[in-house]
């Protein structure tokens, strides 16, 4: 089983990671990294970037990007946090993700700004292919707009904030003095290659 792009189960196990500081640490970074980059952040850079020369009205790719970084949201999180799955529990990992990580706790302010989110975008979209209430998808402004009831996201400014907190959290994980989030990475990759 391939768990990143030409890197199978077997390679990743066979990583010596018992110590935070093993050199090991590199290569299953890079999987890590891989991943994430070549399954999600690299293919979501395309939409976008397909779309730059449109008027904002004429692109189209909105759902698609903002789905698939909902789903980078989740996956984030529980690699940070060590979970192997977020079954019963993806509203809360949602929730905790967006409060917290540096480049969004300003924007979602309190759990009902970032429980509405959840529930109309990553909710909405994953689910039901549509967003919830009078909430809409676009490309220009800034990342949250509130309107009453009604939310507009940017997806462009989501999308650029998340390959942000990315890129950082690959740096912590880069500090062998971060046991603990080397810890919670291993047992989540432990967990995807027993699958």
């Amino acid at each position: 089983m391939q768990i990143a792009p030409g890197i199978s189960s077997n390679d990743w196990k066979a990583l010596n990671l018992i110590s935070a500081a093993s050199p090991d640490w590199v290569a299953a970074i890079g999987v890590f990294e891989r991943r994430i980059r070549e399954r999600y952040i690299e293919p979501i850079d395309y939409l976008i970037s397909a779309e730059r020369t449109k008027r904002p009205a004429e692109r189209k790719f909105g759902f698609a990007i903002l789905g698939l970084d909902c789903l980078v949201v989740e996956t984030l999180s529980a690699f940070i946090d060590g979970l192997e799955d977020t079954d019963g529990k993806s509203k809360i990992v949602f929730r905790k993700f967006m409060r917290t990580r540096t480049r969004f706790k300003d924007i979602f302010t309190t759990d009902q700004i970032a429980d509405q989110f959840y529930k109309e975008f990553r909710g909405g979209i994953l689910h039901q292919a549509e967003v919830g209430g009078e909430s809409r998808v676009w490309s220009v402004g800034p990342l949250l707009q509130i309107n009453g009831k009604a939310f507009t996201v940017n997806r462009d400014e989501f999308h650029a904030c998340l390959k942000g907190e990315f890129e950082d959290y690959l740096a912590q994980l880069r500090e062998p003095n971060n046991v603990i989030l080397r810890q919670n990475l291993r047992a989540k990759m432990d967990f995807i290659s027993r699958i």
